[in-house]
């Protein structure tokens, strides 16, 4: 019997430069597939976010509210095209690092109802794993069984397949150092959190600021509250930057590393 899965998330920030729409950060990517190669996750799923790509097209034409009007069709379209350029630039990078990389799309195997999974053709995804592949996910703007359309968070489809293919543990890759008391990046006094139990976290909820820049998804804040199901049956996850080297490499590996660790509690580790 194969290993339990890695879910490995890659946030958009550590792959596009957030402030300048549409621009990819290609030296990230090929570092990052490089990490991803050398750490020889036997059974890895991976999902990225949407950066400067998705964002900012997702917001000007208000996909995640629903269908409203006839010209927000050709924003879903820019939006999900704008994601699948990221995904094959990504991926791009991974296969040329000698990972066994495939785009999986979630527009075309995910319906959500009020922006919620809930229907998952996943046949194609496990049979990938099972032959020994590396499924790459993303954020996407997909259709919604009430409001027409919506975007579906990287962050919801993480903790989504975690639960579905009982993944030993996730991994979040993002542009800090993990989850802090205060936003680190307007707040010098704001202190990382090493360690934090699911009780913990609901306390500190109402400290962790959103995202500074452009994010439909809803930011730190949003990242946690999705990661929160996945905690709850028992699968840790494990907040790095992934911007800094080494630290996705290192965060695979199970070898000590500089994040945030959240766990259930009781015996949970």
């Amino acid at each position: 019997m194969s290993p339990k899965p890695v879910v490995l998330k890659v946030g958009g920030s550590a792959i596009t430069f957030k402030d300048k729409p549409l621009t990819p950060n290609l030296r990230a990517m090929k570092r990052l597939a490089g990490e991803i190669r050398r750490a020889e996750v036997s059974n890895l799923i991976i999902v990225h976010g949407g950066g400067s790509f998705g964002h900012p097209i997702a917001k000007e034409y208000a996909i995640k509210d629903g269908f409203k009007t006839e010209n927000q069709n050709i924003g879903f379209c820019w939006t999900h095209n704008a994601m699948v350029t990221l995904n094959s630039l990504f991926v791009n990078a991974l296969i040329q690092n000698g990972v066994c990389a495939v785009t999986v799309a979630p527009s075309s195997c995910i319906l959500t109802k009020q922006g919620r999974i809930r229907i998952f053709q996943d046949k194609a995804l496990t049979k990938l794993l099972e032959k020994g592949f590396v499924p790459v996910l993303y954020g996407d703007a997909v259709i919604d069984l009430a409001k027409g359309f919506t975007i579906l968070s990287g962050d919801q489809l993480v903790s989504n397949l975690a639960i579905k293919f009982e993944a030993e543990r996730i991994v979040v890759g993002v542009d800090v150092d993990g989850l802090y008391t205060a936003d680190p990046k307007t707040n010098s006094s704001a202190k990382l959190i090493k360690k934090v139990t699911l009780e913990k976290l609901k306390q500190l909820q109402k400290d962790v600021g959103g995202s500074q820049t452009v994010d439909v998804t809803g930011g730190m804040f949003g990242k946690i509250r999705e990661l929160t199901s996945a905690v709850e049956k028992g699968i840790p996850v494990l907040i790095v930057n992934a911007a800094k080297p080494n630290r996705i490499y290192k965060a695979l590996k199970n070898e000590k590393v500089l994040g945030t660790h959240i766990s259930r509690g009781e015996n949970n580790h």
